[in-house]
């Protein structure tokens, strides 16, 4: 699916490095943090500012949607308009699920809704739906087909690239050969091919890509079956680098791995930094994930639903544009991922609040959590 970011300079440059990604995700946040004053000073003003926000979520094969995605976004949501409320789904990976609880929210009355959409295709028609019924919908994480008002998301095409660079680097460490099996996302999701791109973009050229599957519901399960058949098909010995996009389907690609008596592990990506993926990574076991802020994230989809739900200008949230294949110059908000490995752990997630030292480093942890340099 083709995505076009206009002003590709700005994002060029806020991309060099990710120290800088991280004073633009702090001052995103403080941009945020200023509204929030400002919407609640309003409605302590006119004390009408009461609305429903509904929130809908894909699935919980990954965890950070409710444990994440769910909480920070109803958090920012009552900070920016306290008397606001969410109503919330979550779809379980379903299409059709997701269809008619979108239909019952905009039955229901919410004003505005946030959709990470199951299948961007599939939702289409609802979208439309919502449009007629004068409800506008903000994609997030993934870009729905249809007449959405606004997106908000992560520069994909980058988190593909982080992938590579560090699935690189880890070989080139190792001084193994450069055979490389790609376990993709869900074809259903538009990110997975922006994903895939962005890694392709890196490695074409510089190692054999020996299997690509892609990965259905973004499932462990489906993964570990993906990787048994590369396995099968390669032999453990010839398999120098596992490129899984996300980290539930890296902990599918370990264990894959463990089972077929494979004991020095290839270097193997991941994302969303979850915490048992963090404590892998402690354990050498997976070499790196990719931190997205999803604080930031909840915070830019709360302003936007705030902002439509007051009938004010969307694009004041906004910080750029994106072209989906259905609407052009959709106002969107493209945050900056980061790299995580085992050296950086304290300076991105423990830094940002996102975990302690004490919930990383479980009691068995703790030697090679001391090795790392993470002491409680």
């Amino acid at each position: 699916m083709r995505t076009l970011t206009r002003n590709r300079t700005r994002t060029r440059n806020r991309n060099r490095t990710w120290p800088r990604a991280w004073h633009v995700v702090a001052a995103l946040v403080a941009g945020l943090m200023t509204l929030s004053l400002t919407a609640c000073s309003q409605d302590d003003q006119t004390g009408t500012d009461s609305f429903t926000v509904g929130l809908l979520l894909p699935s919980r094969a990954v965890p950070r949607w409710e444990h994440s995605d769910k909480p920070l976004t109803e958090k920012r949501l009552k900070q920016l308009c306290p008397r606001c409320t969410m109503e919330y789904a979550n779809a379980e990976n379903d299409a059709s699920r997701q269809r008619e609880q979108m239909s019952s929210m905009i039955t229901e009355g919410v004003r505005v809704l946030i959709l990470d959409a199951v299948d961007n295709k599939a939702l289409r028609s609802s979208i439309q739906e919502a449009r007629r019924a004068d409800v506008p919908v903000i994609a997030y994480d993934r870009l729905a087909q249809g007449p959405i008002s606004g997106y908000v998301s992560f520069d994909g095409a980058r988190v593909g690239r982080l992938q590579g660079e560090a699935l690189l680097k880890a070989m080139d460490e190792k001084a193994t050969g450069r055979n490389v099996v790609m376990m993709n996302g869900d074809p259903a999701s538009p990110n997975a091919a922006w994903y895939r791109r962005g890694a392709l973009s890196v490695l074409e050229g510089k190692v054999k890509i020996g299997r690509s599957y892609e990965t259905r519901g973004w499932s462990t399960d489906n993964a570990h079956a993906n990787m048994s058949a590369a396995i099968a098909a390669l032999g453990p010995d010839r398999i120098d680098g596992v490129l899984a996009a996300n980290d539930a389907m890296a902990a599918g690609v370990i264990s894959a791995l463990k089972n077929a008596g494979v004991r020095e592990l290839p270097p193997v990506t991941g994302q969303d930094a979850e915490l048992d993926a963090v404590r892998r990574i402690i354990k050498g076991e997976q070499y790196m994930t990719v931190y997205k802020p999803f604080r930031a994230q909840a915070a830019a989809a709360a302003a936007m639903a705030v902002a439509l739900g007051r009938g004010e200008d969307v694009r004041d949230v906004a910080t750029t544009t994106i072209d989906s294949p259905t609407s052009k110059d959709i106002p969107s908000v493209l945050l900056t991922p980061s790299a995580v490995t085992v050296g950086n752990i304290e300076e991105t997630l423990v830094k940002d609040g996102v975990y302690t030292i004490e919930q990383i480093c479980t009691r068995k942890l703790r030697p090679a959590c001391s090795q790392a340099g993470l002491s409680p």
